[in-house]
């Protein structure tokens, strides 16, 4: 089967099952013979947001014409709340092997920008198919964040417990039977996706929970909030970084602060990711096509299968 047509299938499969997994949690128990993929809407999503932006305490939607209200990205200009940041949607996938009785994890993604759930994160970047591929006992998800937009903004993960709420709202859509509420959580970001990973370790009020954090090609700030991440959690998990030449200055920097700590920072691949170790990979790769090709083909499937539970 080709992968275009798998792909139609799976989109599919999982629009039409969103609607009876909205109402219906146990996606977990009714996945146990079969991979399910589901788009659904949460209540605790990044967006729709109206709060205020951290550090300046400005408000988020800082811009109003016309009855519509929007906010203005360093990079990308106006972008209105219509279009751009009202879309709660997350994905949630089960795997066909996983297993509620044995070990497992919850991985947590963070698309970049530019980017939707449907075309970018089961398409062009093929999330799922490399989750699938590495064979990792765990589930998925994927929460939208700004769409087709280039903003990196956290939104609702901005505020304190956020991301604790959003999580245990996923451990009620996957069911009780998958045991979600207490499994370690694996946070993987690509590219902007990097501004919700920093908060969601830091303010998220989940941070004893996690058990690695993955930033593909995504230093693009918050340098000091993952330092402090490492610091206060660097025995108990893994820390990743990989880096091309859009982040290479931040990832070069934080290695360099890091040894200063007295962490020690490895520079070459693992063969394992286990806790307390920290590695900042430094690659030739392009950063469009960092997620499906980068030091290696298919990098989260390459990641996640050095995962040891």
């Amino acid at each position: 089967m080709s992968y275009r047509l798998r792909r139609r299938q799976l989109l599919g499969a999982g629009l039409g099952l969103a609607a009876t997994f909205w109402s219906r949690t146990e996606i977990a128990a009714a996945a146990s013979d079969k991979a399910v993929t589901v788009i659904v809407p949460f209540r605790t999503a990044p967006f729709p947001y109206d709060g205020e932006v951290p550090d300046t305490g400005q408000p988020f939607l800082d811009v109003e014409q016309a009855g519509r209200r929007g906010h203005t990205s360093a990079r990308g200009g106006i972008y209105w709340q219509d279009q751009t940041y009202s879309d709660s949607s997350v994905l949630l996938h089960v795997p066909a092997h996983f297993d509620p009785h044995r070990p497992a994890v919850l991985v947590v993604y963070f698309h970049g920008n530019s980017a939707d759930l449907r075309r970018t994160v089961l398409g062009d970047q093929r999330v799922v198919e490399q989750f699938d591929a590495a064979g990792i006992n765990g589930l998925l998800v994927a929460p939208q964040l700004a769409v087709d937009a280039l903003d990196s903004s956290a939104g609702r993960f901005w505020l304190p417990g956020a991301f604790s709420q959003f999580l245990s709202e996923a451990a009620k859509r996957f069911g009780r039977s998958a045991k979600v509420s207490s499994l370690p959580v694996i946070i993987v970001a690509y590219s902007g996706g990097y501004d919700a990973a920093a908060y969601a370790l830091t303010v998220g009020g989940v941070s004893e929970r996690v058990a690695g954090v993955v930033l593909l090609d995504a230093l693009f700030g918050e340098e000091e909030r993952f330092i402090d991440f490492i610091r206060d959690r660097g025995r108990s998990s893994f820390f990743f970084s990989a880096f091309g030449e859009a982040t290479a200055a931040t990832n070069e920097q934080m290695a360099t602060t890091l040894r200063r700590l007295k962490v020690r920072v490895e520079s070459d691949a693992p063969d394992a990711l286990r806790r307390g170790s920290v590695t900042i990979l430094a690659t030739d790769a392009a950063h469009e096509t960092f997620v499906t090709s980068a030091w290696v083909d298919d990098p989260i499937r390459w990641i996640l299968e050095r995962i040891p539970l």
